[in-house]
């Protein structure tokens, strides 16, 4: 008899692993599916443009925020935390706006985050705030605050010069995992923008 409580324990025990590793695994992939989504889809802007903040992927949380880190302090994007659900919108960004930005709920970090830089400069470099898809194309656009006629510009790649011609725009054609990276630009005789990180995830992932 002792035998045979000891066996059904150990099935027990077993049982209640396996449903927690489960249950964890299914938090993974709930984590995994929630996104932040951007408008304008760029990391960086120029100061008195506006953003737009919206999660994605949190039907089943009654209550959800977009939180921010700036200068290593962590608050809601919202100016008070009993009213900050939902989706933030910045209409006047200023430098002190640059930071990371993700979507939580419930006080657990639940999507992949975003570094926002707002320029006080006069160039800056538009590339998609979240991950492009394998296969596609993109454009990244250097834009000059001054002025809207086209000078030289040059493109970098983790520091690398890839790119120079008498337009703004710079696309890549079926990109893939080795276009990752950090791009910059630079417009001749107006300066350069600060880096941001190009993401390639793969067309079968699915952000919902």
């Amino acid at each position: 008899m002792e035998v045979t409580a000891l066996c059904f324990r150990l099935i027990i025990n077993t049982l209640m692993l396996l449903a927690v590793e489960d249950q964890h695994g299914h938090c993974a992939e709930r984590n995994d599916a929630a996104s932040l989504r951007i408008v304008p889809n760029t990391l960086q802007l120029f100061e008195y443009e506006s953003l737009f903040f919206d999660c994605e992927g949190f039907d089943r949380f009654t209550e959800w925020r977009v939180m921010k880190r700036i200068m290593g302090t962590v608050t809601t994007c919202g100016l008070v935390w009993e009213t900050s659900n939902g989706p933030c919108r910045i209409n006047h960004a200023f430098s002190t706006d640059s930071g990371e930005y993700w979507c939580e709920a419930g006080g657990i970090r639940r999507s992949s985050s975003v570094n926002i830089s707002v320029s006080t400069g006069s160039v800056i470099l538009e590339s998609p705030a979240v991950p492009v898809v394998e296969g596609d194309s993109v454009t990244l656009r250097c834009r000059n605050k001054m002025t809207s006629s086209v000078f030289i510009t040059d493109f970098f790649k983790d520091g690398i010069q890839i790119e120079t011609d008498f337009k703004e725009n710079m696309t890549i054609l079926n990109v893939s995992r080795s276009d990752e990276g950090l791009y910059r630009c630079s417009i001749s005789g107006s300066g350069e923008s600060a880096e941001s990180r190009l993401t390639v995830r793969g067309e079968t992932q699915q952000i919902l």
